[in-house]
């Protein structure tokens, strides 16, 4: 494989993103890592390095003309900046012109700066749970699953994944092959989790006490962030040696974290800092959806003069009583593919994470009180 690479990471600040950058900073066949998003994270002004670039381009995915700038001199993109809505909170349009309007643009600018190699961040969400709420269990990159995705950004997911695959073997400006491949993950966890800070704060609001409103039943596959960040840093890596296997495939995220309720994972990360913490009970299907009917119509009547944000809807509701995991080993038959961290290291990594969240949490509310 060629050295002295770069490596240009769309979404590079956000929560997967931050992770492949300070994972590629690692490997020695990386010249510069280029992150393109909106804003600098302040983590990632802080990545200095003796033996590799760390360049920012702050821009916009959906302008073609600045992440045209941005993939100038690049071999190898990563993309994972997108619009994140498991609320549907945003207007489809939106999510269009950023998840699907960004990666056709990232394609194009591929194409025309001659970038012979893309990885896309797609979603479990661009499967399913369809619109029928099917429950997805135990599947593979093979099944089966009709149906259109219930969520308006699975829909966008699904889109932006089939124009990624479909660029596959298409010719750049000057000759080159652009070799594509689809990293689809699924209940990530980890350092800095959206919500999980929160939701510790909630458990402690109520004595302790962790409700859930999922079945008992219900089961899902869960991997820990930097496993996914590996992941795509290994298929960068082998696609440049095997453009025949990883091109066009697609790859749930896996690694050893035991299929869980997800309650029950959220029990096992903080009871490793807090062994106070207990499962509570479970909170009946009619009854939170008496509760987020009423905050809809809420939401409705203040509208003109509240733009209130929803903690949940319907729909979104009648997601979670559905079961959806995959189990596969496809990514280490096709290139190798082993977990960076075991599912011990990635609880006391997200745990040590939670622990020092908490306690400057804690520090803030105590200078704001004084």
């Amino acid at each position: 494989m060629e050295k002295d690479l770069v490596y240009l990471v769309t979404g590079g600040c956000g929560f997967i993103g931050e992770w492949i950058v300070k994972l590629l900073l690692k490997e020695d066949y990386v010249k510069e890592v280029r992150i393109f998003d909106l804003n600098e994270s302040e983590a990632i002004k802080h990545l200095d390095t003796a033996y590799t670039a760390v360049t920012f381009v702050k821009g916009d995915i959906t302008e073609f003309s600045q992440i045209l700038s941005a993939v100038e001199g690049v071999d190898v993109v990563i993309h994972t900046a997108a619009l994140v809505d498991y609320l549907d909170v945003f207007p489809f349009k939106k999510l269009e012109a950023i998840n699907v309007g960004g990666t056709e643009n990232v394609i194009n600018a591929c194409l025309v700066k001659d970038v012979p190699y893309l990885v896309y961040t797609s979603s479990i969400a661009a499967v399913g749970p369809n619109i029928n709420n099917d429950p997805l269990v135990r599947v593979t990159e093979d099944t089966l699953y009709p149906g259109e995705p219930s969520l308006s950004y699975g829909r966008t997911k699904a889109q932006a994944e089939k124009l990624t695959r479909l660029a596959n073997g298409q010719q750049t400006k000057n000759g080159k092959k652009l070799i594509t491949c689809v990293i689809r993950p699924s209940n990530v966890y980890g350092d800095k989790t959206p919500n999980l800070l929160s939701l510790y704060k909630s458990a402690k609001s109520k004595y302790n006490r962790l409700n859930y409103i999922e079945p008992d039943e219900n089961e899902h596959s869960l991997t820990y962030v930097g496993n996914i960040a590996w992941m795509h840093v290994l298929a960068a890596q082998q696609m440049q040696l095997h453009p025949d296997r990883l091109g066009g495939q697609v790859y749930y995220t896996y690694d050893d974290t035991p299929f869980k309720h997800r309650v029950k994972l959220h029990h096992d990360l903080f009871t490793e800092m807090d062994p106070d913490i207990e499962i509570g009970e479970h909170v009946p299907y009619w009854k939170m959806w008496i509760i987020v009917f009423i905050y809809s119509l809420i939401k409705v009547i203040v509208r003109p003069v509240w733009n209130v944000k929803p903690f949940m809807t319907l729909p979104v509701l009648k997601l979670m009583t559905i079961s959806y995991s995959h189990d596969t080993d496809k990514a280490f038959r096709d290139f190798g593919y082993k977990p960076l961290f075991t599912w011990v290291e990635s609880k006391q990594r997200t745990c040590q994470w939670l622990k020092q969240a908490t306690q400057q949490q804690g520090n803030e509310d105590r200078n704001v009180n004084c």
